[in-house]
């Protein structure tokens, strides 16, 4: 006899709150990693909490129970909003275009009654979002290989050229490799994947040409060869790995880092704080961090296969994918293994944008596990009409 999904694990007391089917294990190590990034945001700040440690830490309290609260709201929420979420991150985008801020010469914000934020964040859970969806409605077979293929790519393109076109190369290549990232986990046919790799290949020379800003270009000159102009383009990277070769084993303290408390460290709160925590915490301090996030990453790829929905599965998993995405790219800038994009290392570094993405992504993993059980019907598609 087969149990019914009530009579399983975690469902058999029906009166179990929502809330004791969170991991709260998982939730004590963001709290704990984000405290390591409050900690570090108050030394780079001259040992105080103002620029960006209080504030740091009244974002991550806010980001914290609006994270608890979309831990507890229906997937079927999330599926009927996904297309919804994206259409309207894309006209967000559009937006920009027209009427955004320019800031540091890039055109990437809009204001809204003098707050600011950047729609480009939003893109990065909403096209995990709407490709979970689409995936969700389609069969095993065309998720492999079909003509409706076209339409993910073409779901994963436009908000990438438009983020590029800002200029955000950092945040395009995130968009990219995460909407990439769901099409795998969809079941992406290899020999799709073997041809769009020999086809970025031919790609990226001509868009290194062609596509990129002139100071793109030189970005990625300067990670080939950071040393032709060490007080020039060179100089991030450069001061990034002197900050993280003097710390040595075991690091210099706490608000004793030459490099980032004499400002010589470049960007110290936000893109290069990991080589301030090198710095002052040492490889050890690193490593820790890196150990929390691998451990964040392997619980919510866990819970996310714990769905029993294929739209659950896809939305966690690649939320979690975007957020593996910060790291690698992040980590791999700051050591001079990538050239340097103005990607933030996630909960660690300071901004409210970044943070309230990512959180927002732990609340549909939350919630993914809290409504494990869950089977989502598979709604019509309009491209059934083509079969």
């Amino acid at each position: 006899m087969v149990d019914s999904a009530l009579s399983r694990p975690g469902q058999r007391e029906r009166y179990d709150s929502k809330l004791a089917q969170i991991d709260w294990v998982f939730v004590g190590l963001l709290a704990t990693l984000t405290g390591i990034g409050i900690l570090l945001l108050y030394s780079v700040g001259g040992m105080k909490w103002e620029p960006w440690a209080f504030k740091q830490l009244v974002t991550f309290c806010a980001c914290m129970a609006f994270m608890l609260l979309l831990a507890l709201v229906d997937l079927r929420v999330w599926l009927m909003g996904a297309y919804w979420f994206y259409g309207a991150s894309l006209l967000l985008l559009v937006a920009v275009e027209a009427v955004g801020d320019v800031r540091m010469g890039a055109q990437r914000w809009l204001s809204v009654g003098g707050f600011g934020f950047q729609p480009s964040e939003f893109m990065k859970l909403a096209i995990v979002l709407a490709l979970a969806r689409f995936y969700h409605e389609c069969s095993a077979k065309d998720a492999n290989w079909s003509w409706k293929l076209l339409i993910p790519a073409a779901m994963i393109g436009v908000p990438a050229v438009l983020v590029m076109h800002q200029p955000d190369l950092g945040t395009a290549v995130l968009i990219s490799l995460t909407g990439l990232a769901v099409m795998i986990l969809a079941g992406l046919n290899w020999k799709v994947i073997a041809a769009g790799a020999a086809a970025a290949a031919v790609a990226i020379p001509l868009a290194f040409e062609f596509v990129l800003h002139e100071y793109q270009r030189q970005r990625i000159l300067t990670f080939l060869n950071p040393e032709e102009d060490p007080s020039g383009s060179g100089y991030h990277i450069l001061q990034s790995k002197i900050a993280m070769g003097s710390g040595g084993l075991l690091g210099k303290g706490l608000g004793l880092g030459s490099q980032s408390q004499l400002n010589f460290l470049p960007e110290k709160h936000t893109d290069f704080i990991m080589a301030a925590v090198c710095e002052e915490l040492g490889f050890a301090g690193g490593f820790m961090i890196f150990l929390l996030y691998g451990a964040i990453i392997l619980m919510a790829l866990r819970m996310a296969s714990l769905s029993h929905s294929h739209f659950g599965r896809l939305a966690a998993a690649g939320a979690t994918a975007t957020f593996a995405l910060y790291v690698l790219i992040n980590g791999a800038m700051v050591m001079g293994l990538f050239p340097v994009v103005g990607v933030p290392m996630p909960l660690v570094s300071y901004g409210g944008s970044a943070m309230l993405m990512v959180m927002t992504g732990f609340g549909l993993v939350l919630g993914v596990k809290v409504h494990r059980y869950q089977e989502l019907p598979r709604q019509a598609s309009i491209f059934q009409r083509f079969e």
